[in-house]
Formats: structure tokens, C-alpha cells, sequence
């Protein structure tokens, strides 16, 4: 097993003002988190969210931080979700192993020291996207499977950002320390994902884009203040950091998929706010 574990820091919106596009890209997107057999994730001070990719192909495959987190395990003080982008796996949670289908999901609480990531099929093998941030307090393990997750349909053809969003960890249906994780499909014909765009201060996102074909498709996100936005390109299966006081939205030559995670001192959704088209530069 290979484990990769990157520090991305905090930001002012000064500081990003006298950014270019490599030293934007440097600072805010995660690239090569789904390699064969390999542990990648990054660690990010923005509410010290830790996300990353688990590909387990010939071998089974734990996140262990102890060390790196001054811990006993790595969920000693923290809870974790997870969404499979890949074929099917299994994931073994203190010893108790579940089949995890395509796009099926799982919520494990402060406290389970052991999760065990494996695939059934090493030449379709899984792809788990985890998310993991600092809980105060233990809530069940549930697992969460795509046909029973929450799905909301939002947009519409005309404004070209029809899409559906369907949630998995959500504080109104179930119980969460302050990780929020869900996956949104755009139909086919559609490019643009949270736009009319927003920020919420009190909690940092970040977003996976996937399910779009390369070289064909590209998918462009933006970031930073509203009036000054920059952006960034995306490849498949990247991740990029969105802080909290930046917008975070995007558009693609042809339609894809993303998956958000958020985490910070407030659960609700109605405390957006909204940003005017006229006002964005």
C-alpha cells in the first residue's frame, strides 16, 4: 500500500488577489487521488476537512492518521463519509464487512477504530471518495445507498443547469457532528451546477467532478470573491477546495457529475447568500 497525505493551507481573499493560474491551482485543486492500491488525501486547514481517494485493487487497503493527527486512531476525534465512484467493493467497519454498490454511500461515527477499504473485482475495482471531519460526539454508522438517497431536483433547461442533487449525509435526515456530503448529476444537455451562485460563511465546501469523458469534456470551476473570480480547469476524478467565503460553482463543454462535502458551524441550507448575476467579475 502507497499513503499520500497533502497540506493545502488557509487563505485570506487577499492573498488569492495576486495568485496566477499556477499558483491558484497549487493552492486550491487536488489532482491524482484515485491511483491502484494507493491511499491519497489532502488536508486542508480550512476547517481541517481531510478528502481524498481509497482505490484498493490487489490488496485491501486502512486509513490510518494517528501520528499525523495526534491520535490513538484516526477517528478517534473525527467522522467520516464516504461515496464509491467505481465498481464494487466491500468496506469492513470493525469488523463487520458490507457490500458497497456504485455510487452507495456510508457514514461512520467518531470513535470506529477500524475501516477496511477492498474491491470484488480488481479489473472494475471501487473507488471510495472519503470526506472526513472533526466530531464532538458518536453517531451511528448507516450506510447510505444511492436508491435511497434524498434526490431534488433542481434548475431547468432553459437556464442550462437542470440537474438533480441527491443527498446523503444531511443534518435533516439524520444525525451528523458538521459533515454535509451528497452527489449531483446534470442531464444531458446541461453545463452549469449552482449558478445563480452563492457563498455561506459559515461553512467551506469542496467539490469531486467526475463521470465526464477526457479530452472531449472539460469542466471549468470558479472561485474566489464575487467580484473577483478566477478559475480553474478540471480533469476527471479532481477535487478542488472551495473556502468559505468564496462562491463555487462551475460549467462543462458537455455534462458531468460532482460530489460536495461540507463541513463548519452550521447545518442549514437557508443561510446562503445569494450572489447577483450583475455583481459577479
Amino acid at each position: 500500500m502507497k499513503f499520500n497525505m497533502k497540506t493545502k493551507y488557509a487563505h485570506s481573499p487577499e492573498d488569492i488577489a495576486h495568485y496566477d493560474t499556477e499558483k491558484t491551482r497549487e493552492e486550491f485543486l487536488a489532482q491524482g487521488l484515485f491511483n491502484e492500491d494507493e491511499v491519497n488525501l489532502v488536508y486542508t486547514y480550512n476547517d481541517r476537512m481531510i478528502f481524498g481517494g481509497v482505490v484498493p485493487v490487489n490488496e485491501s487497503l486502512e486509513i490510518k492518521l494517528d501520528k499525523q493527527l495526534g491520535v490513538s486512531f484516526f477517528l478517534e476525534r473525527r467522522e467520516l463519509g464516504f461515496i464509491n465512484i467505481g465498481g464494487k467493493g466491500f468496506v469492513e467497519i470493525d469488523g463487520q464487512k458490507e457490500e458497497i454498490e456504485p455510487h452507495d454511500g456510508y457514514y461512520i461515527g467518531m470513535g470506529t477504530k477500524n475501516v477496511v477499504f477492498s474491491s470484488i473485482d480488481k479489473e472494475n475495482p471501487a473507488k471510495f471518495y472519503v470526506v472526513s471531519t472533526p466530531a464532538h460526539k458518536k453517531y451511528p454508522n448507516k450506510k447510505l445507498a444511492y436508491k435511497d438517497s434524498i434526490a431534488m431536483p433542481m434548475g431547468d433547461q432553459e437556464h442550462m443547469n437542470k440537474r438533480v442533487i441527491h443527498k446523503y449525509i444531511d443534518a435533516s435526515i439524520m444525525d451528523t457532528c458538521q459533515l454535509q456530503m451528497g452527489y449531483t448529476v446534470l442531464d444531458g444537455g446541461n453545463s452549469w451546477n449552482t449558478m445563480p451562485c452563492h457563498t455561506h460563511a459559515r461553512r467551506m465546501e469542496t467539490y469531486l467532478y467526475l463521470e465526464f469523458a477526457e479530452p472531449d469534456t472539460r469542466v471549468i470551476h470558479f472561485m474566489g470573491k464575487p467580484d473577483e473570480t478566477k478559475h480553474i480547469f478540471m480533469n476527471p476524478e479532481e477535487a478542488v477546495v472551495s473556502p468559505s467565503w468564496s462562491i463555487h460553482c462551475g460549467v462543462g463543454t458537455g455534462s458531468y457529475s460532482f460530489i460536495w462535502a461540507m463541513c463548519g458551524e452550521n447545518q442549514t441550507y437557508d443561510d446562503m447568500d445569494q450572489v447577483k448575476m450583475q455583481d459577479l467579475k
